[in-house]
């Protein structure tokens, strides 16, 4: 990455199921001292209060600085403004068919839409299953683009005993995607190695 570019990063949650991995990323950025931009669709904030219990004021204060789902003036929706990229976190088909053609309808995939104009780094935690075609060609379609598509498959290789873990170890290497290093990343070959010997 540029180091000219400020230790900033957008987050993106959207209505689709993974409320935990949003609030977990929030939670390492800020250990980490990455400054973060929020953004959250209104199903986002219904999916986060149903399936944490964790309401809006609560999730915002995870953040540097949140915008509102329609505030299309703020900061993240101009190119002018630098960040290492956006994570939407997790992100619906809905928000993904949005970012793939480029018709927005709110600050986060307007912010995204955003992030591949300028050639930065965009990362969707597309979460859906079973998907079909059009959710496939939607998924190359913001490819092509020059999104990144990473859907929040656990990596059983490092052994994970609980959910937390599981979250932990598919944020981390969600962040590794923007050179974040989050020290309580597990890696193949270094830490995982050791812990056999």
């Amino acid at each position: 990455m540029n180091s000219s570019v400020p230790k900033r990063l957008i987050v993106g949650i959207s209505g689709a199921s993974g409320a935990v991995y949003a609030i977990r990323t929030l939670q390492i950025l800020r250990e980490m001292g990455v400054e973060t931009h929020l953004t959250v669709s209104q199903p986002g904030r219904m999916t986060v209060n149903y399936e944490t219990g964790m309401d809006y004021p609560a999730l915002a204060a995870l953040a540097t600085h949140h915008y509102g789902a329609q505030d299309v003036g703020a900061p993240i929706s101009s190119g002018s403004f630098k960040t290492l990229g956006m994570l939407v976190v997790p992100c619906s088909m809905r928000s993904l068919s949005e970012i793939a053609t480029g018709v927005t309808t709110g600050l986060l995939t307007r912010a995204a839409d955003v992030v591949l104009k300028e050639r930065r780094r965009l990362v969707l935690m597309v979460r859906e299953t079973p998907l079909h075609t059009g959710h496939l060609r939607a998924m190359t379609a913001a490819s092509e683009n020059g999104a990144i598509i990473y859907p929040p498959v656990p990596a059983f290789y490092a052994e994970p005993k609980t959910i937390d873990e599981l979250v932990e170890q598919t944020v981390t290497r969600a962040l590794d995607l923007f050179d974040l290093e989050a020290p309580t990343t597990k890696r193949w070959g270094e830490d995982l190695e050791k812990g056999r010997r």
